[in-house]
């Protein structure tokens, strides 16, 4: 019996790295970023058809060398979900999804995390010099001192306060999971092709957030630096294709830790399919400022006909 279904006959196999080519990246094409998942963007579902139809004509051509396929991955009491805070009030409401949350607000009592947090076992924390945060002798850490410094350092890099969002992309629920269309064409491209999706995952630390799939807001481990080995690979590529979701936070995001190292002179080779993206509702401005971003920085922009 053969092993191999398709590809039948002599001759003697072989494997090679992928080297240049064309690079599609798609970032956060998940069910809870769709309609019906808890945190939809309502045009998100032609975004994915536009994506499918990317992959499925390449398919023809041979025109897509690899699939490289970030996905937000959260557990249920990270840092911008609600569970994770408590009212200093009655100890009991949590703040609703869309609550901004500073520094300030921590310090006055308004909010407070949890007070029986319990961190996975081997959980990574690095005590820099932007995380003053305090241990007692058990190794346990200052989470009111963890958060008013983790709040105060998002809000001097200027981006971001702490946004609480719905709780989505819970790791092992269908919200986590790739939009169906999308899925189904990648499967379809690794069976053609013989490439295998690179899966990158992002978001799985509790104690900071990750729009961009290179680094973290604020990193408090080697996992939430800036990914320099992912940087290195997709700069192995001929030209980079960004696709996905949301055009105002994640892309936005991803593709400027990118761009920020990525020589000047070579970002010709880099491509936001702007119709194959959009932005989370009420964050439009956000969008606008990333797609001048793009031209000041002489990044282009196309769309999904075009490739």
């Amino acid at each position: 019996m053969s092993f191999f279904c398709c590809a039948q006959g002599g001759g003697t196999a072989t494997a090679s790295r992928v080297k240049g080519g064309t690079t599609l990246l798609l970032i956060d094409v998940q069910k809870d970023f769709h309609p019906g998942g808890s945190l939809a963007i309502s045009s998100a579902k032609e975004d994915a058809d536009r994506i499918e139809s990317i992959i499925r004509r390449s398919l023809k051509s041979d025109s897509i060398e690899r699939l490289v396929v970030t996905m937000d991955s959260h557990h249920k009491l990270h840092i911008a979900h609600p569970k994770f805070w408590l009212s200093g009030d009655d100890n009991e409401t949590c703040p609703s999804p869309f609550t901004i949350i500073s520094s300030d607000d921590i310090k006055n009592g308004i909010w407070k995390p949890r007070p029986n947090l319990r961190l996975p076992v081997g959980e990574e924390l690095v005590n820099g010099s932007m995380m003053k945060s305090k241990y007692d002798k058990e190794g346990n850490l200052d989470l009111l001192q963890y958060c008013i410094e983790y709040t105060s350092a998002l809000e001097k890099k200027g981006r971001f306060k702490l946004c609480i969002w719905p709780e989505h992309c819970l790791i092992g629920t269908e919200g986590h999971q790739l939009v169906n269309n999308v899925q189904e064409a990648m499967d379809e491209w690794s069976d053609v092709t013989g490439g295998n999706i690179e899966f990158v995952m992002k978001g799985e630390n509790l104690l900071t957030e990750m729009y961009s799939a290179l680094q973290a807001e604020v990193p408090i481990s080697s996992a939430t630096s800036y990914n320099r080995n992912l940087l290195k690979d997709l700069r192995q590529s001929d030209r980079l294709l960004i696709v996905g979701q949301a055009m105002s936070h994640c892309v936005n995001y991803t593709t400027r830790d990118i761009v920020a190292k990525w020589p000047r002179k070579e970002r010709h080779k880099i491509c936001v399919v702007t119709d194959c993206m959009s932005p989370v509702p009420s964050f439009e401005k956000d969008a606008e400022e990333f797609l001048q971003f793009l031209k000041d920085n002489g990044v282009q922009t196309c769309l999904a006909a075009d490739i």
